[in-house]
């Protein structure tokens, strides 16, 4: 608590003493301490918590685009079976008229 002194003629303003200071409460140090503790904990949690999440969300998007790399790589391997089917079927048209030609002439 603190008092104020008496008015006194010769003294032109009031004096203050304080009953206690800051080195008198341990116990506020150690709570001040402990909050502080306590939100250094909660904000690293939370950024903990933030990363694991975008490391979750990367990982989800790493999935889909494998797939879609599959499903690519699928429809290519179908259209080379499809272009080595046709450049098969030309190879033998070309043979068959190159026999027909020569039987003519």
């Amino acid at each position: 608590m603190s008092e104020v002194a008496p008015m006194s003629p010769t003294s032109p303003t009031p004096s203050v003493t304080l009953a206690q200071g800051w080195d008198s409460d341990p116990a506020g140090t150690l709570a001040v301490g402990g909050v502080c503790l306590l939100l250094i904990v909660v904000v690293w949690q939370i950024a903990a918590t933030w990363r694991a999440r975008m490391l979750a969300a990367r990982e989800d998007q790493y999935r889909e685009l494998a797939k879609k790399y599959a499903q690519l790589l699928e429809d290519n391997v179908e259209i080379q079976r499809r272009t080595t089917d046709e450049l098969t079927q030309a190879r033998k048209a070309v043979t068959s008229m190159e026999r027909m030609m020569r039987e003519i002439e």
